[in-house]
C-alpha cells in the first residue's frame, strides 16, 4: 500500500524537529518531492537499496539533514563556498546540502551514468538553482572546492587520495560514516588533522558520524 505524502511529512518534520533544524513548508514538500523522484527512479534504476519510502525519509533525508546541519556549523553557512559530492549516488548528501544551504554552490559527481542522470532530472525537477551534476570520475576534475564531501564513498585514505587536487589550501573533506574508522585513521599518518564528530539521528538506530579532514600546514607548504 502506497504511503501517503503526510506521513512521510510528518517523519521528516519530526526528525528535523529533533535536530533543531527549521524546515519551512516549501522545504518539506521539495524534500517529500526528491523522495518521491527516487522512489520512482527505483522502479527501474538500482538507485538506493531501501524502497520504502518511510526509510527513506530517515536513512537519506533525515541522515542527511544532521549532516547538513554539522556543515553549517561548521563553516558558518557556507556563503560563497563550493562542495563536490564525490560519488553522489541519487545525490546524497549533495542534493539536501543544496536544498538547505542555498548560498553554497554544490556539484554531485558519479561515475555511473544513469544516477548522474538521476541527479541531474532531480535538479530540475525541484528547482535548485546553486547545484549541478557530473558524470566522471572524480580523478578528472579539475576545479577546486572549499569542502569535498562523501558518504561512504570509499575508505578515508582512498576517499583523500583520490580528492586531494580538488580541495582549496582552506578547505575541508568531509566523510560520513557509520562507526568512527579508527583502522582508517590511523592509516592516514601525519600529513592530515582530523576531528570525528559524533551525529545522532533520530529513528535511526545506528551509529553515525563526520570524520573532519584537513591538511597540517607544514603538509600543505609542501604540496
Amino acid at each position: 500500500m502506497r504511503v501517503d505524502d503526510a506521513e512521510l511529512a510528518g517523519l521528516l518534520t519530526r526528525g528535523a524537529s529533533d535536530l533543531a533544524v527549521a524546515l519551512a513548508e516549501a522545504d518539506v514538500s521539495r524534500l517529500i518531492a526528491y523522495v518521491r523522484l527516487i522512489e520512482r527512479w527505483n522502479a527501474t534504476y538500482n538507485l538506493t537499496a531501501i524502497r520504502d519510502p518511510r526509510e527513506m525519509v530517515i536513512h537519506h533525508l533525515v541522515d542527511c539533514l544532521a549532516a547538513a546541519a554539522a556543515l553549517d556549523r561548521r563553516r558558518a553557512g557556507g556563503a560563497g563556498e563550493r562542495l563536490v559530492d564525490v560519488g553522489s549516488g541519487a545525490g546524497l548528501p549533495g542534493l539536501v546540502i543544496a536544498m538547505m544551504s542555498p548560498a553554497r554552490q554544490v556539484t554531485c559527481v558519479d561515475s555511473v551514468g544513469k544516477k548522474a542522470a538521476f541527479i541531474t532530472q532531480a535538479i530540475g525537477a525541484l528547482g535548485l538553482k546553486n547545484a549541478h551534476a557530473v558524470h566522471g570520475r572524480i580523478e578528472t576534475l579539475v576545479d577546486r572546492f572549499d569542502v569535498v564531501a562523501s558518504r561512504a564513498f570509499a575508505s578515508i585514505g582512498e576517499f583523500v587520495a583520490a580528492t586531494t587536487h580538488l580541495l582549496k589550501e582552506s578547505g575541508s573533506w568531509m566523510a560520513m560514516k557509520g562507526k568512527t574508522p579508527q583502522s582508517e585513521l590511523l592509516a592516514l599518518g601525519d600529513s592530515f588533522e582530523f576531528h570525528v564528530e559524533p551525529l545522532r539521528v533520530p529513528a535511526l538506530a545506528a551509529e553515525r558520524c563526520i570524520v573532519w579532514l584537513h591538511r597540517r600546514v607544514e603538509a600543505s607548504a609542501r604540496l
